[in-house]
């Protein structure tokens, strides 16, 4: 028993890579082609933005709340930094420069997020989908709407940077150089949320916010900060985005809300909060990244990769609500069993 839960991991880590291997080798014998490195590279390219959008929402989820702003918030921070660039405002300072600028605008809108969510006590989907609204309307109205194919020449470069490139199938795959700075991202969060007092903060708010308050935690502060951090996780996303595909666009990233926030809940954080990891995010993403690719493959439409990607968010959900059921059944139990 033991040894089984091992395997399976704290939240189920187990269980959804040995999906992805499933998946993996069902799509290999539908398609010989797809177990390639060229597939493998797209899958892992394609995966690059969603990775840092769902650490994000990744540490608001554990915390005991939601955020659907954070695609918003994402190309706000990188097209106005982009425009703030060509207007003359700032020099070329490289992708680095941009990076910081638009790390900056993540944090002050994060922080809008946390100071009404943690001052006021508002519901924080609510106060997320009232400022997605907002921050969209901002950008196109007082930023810009028009379509920019002409980056700064820092992003530019570092646009067509590759880490590794292979033949396959006659043809050369490429895995781009970006992949690294996520990983290492990916690394220092899941440090931040296991190895530090701010982590266990952010645990224990979102497992019991009157607990945490009473061993000494400050909750508006852990709630603030939350937001500030998503917020820069979400700019920095929006910058990789943007380099990307090497353009900007302020219609971009606007709708991709499913595929993240359902990636994170099937890596196993509770949408009750307390509960997470960035291991279980990451296989979510591969997971969601995987399907999606292979719904292609096989010729079916993309619109039944949204129903896909909503239908995998319904079961995670529900068996979540399952599972938290049960639990709180075997402790009524248990205390009927002692007070007898």
């Amino acid at each position: 028993m033991i040894r089984t839960a091992g395997l399976r991991g704290a939240n189920n880590e187990g269980v959804l890579a040995l999906i992805l291997v499933v998946l993996v080798v069902m799509m290999s014998i539908a398609s010989p082609d797809f177990l390639s490195a060229r597939t493998g590279f797209s899958i892992l390219r394609s995966s690059i933005v969603p990775t840092v959008l769902a650490l994000g929402v990744l540490i608001v989820i554990i915390s005991g709340g939601i955020d659907v702003s954070f695609a918003a918030i994402a190309i706000f921070s990188a097209y106005t930094t982009v425009v703030i660039v060509q207007s003359g405002g700032f020099p070329d300072l490289g992708v680095l420069g941009i990076l910081v600028v638009s790390l900056g605008l993540g944090a002050l809108l994060g922080l809008v997020n946390g100071g009404l969510i943690a001052r006021f006590r508002l519901p924080t989907l609510i106060v997320t989908l009232g400022t997605q609204g907002i921050f969209k309307g901002l950008l196109l109205a007082y930023v810009g709407s028009r379509y920019i194919a002409d980056l700064p020449g820092g992003m530019s470069t570092f646009s067509t940077m590759n880490l590794l490139t292979l033949p396959s199938n006659g043809e050369t795959a490429a895995l781009h150089v970006l992949v690294v700075p996520v990983i290492v991202l990916c690394l220092l969060v899941n440090a931040v949320l296991r190895n530090t007092m701010f982590g266990r903060g952010i645990f224990a708010v979102g497992d019991d916010t009157e607990a945490a308050r009473r061993v000494g935690f400050s909750v508006v502060g852990v709630q603030v900060f939350v937001y500030v951090l998503a917020g820069m996780l979400a700019a920095f996303g929006g910058v990789l985005h943007v380099t990307l595909t090497r353009s900007a666009n302020p219609q971009d990233l606007l709708g991709t809300e499913l595929d993240v926030i359902a990636a994170v809940v099937l890596g196993g954080a509770s949408i009750f909060g307390g509960r997470g990891s960035v291991l279980g995010t990451v296989l979510g993403v591969l997971l969601i990244q995987l399907i999606n690719n292979s719904l292609i493959l096989v010729g079916i439409p993309s619109a039944w990769q949204r129903a896909t990607v909503g239908l995998l968010l319904v079961i995670g959900v529900g068996a979540q609500a399952i599972s938290a059921r049960r639990a709180s059944r075997r402790v009524f139990v248990h205390e009927e069993v002692v007070d007898a």
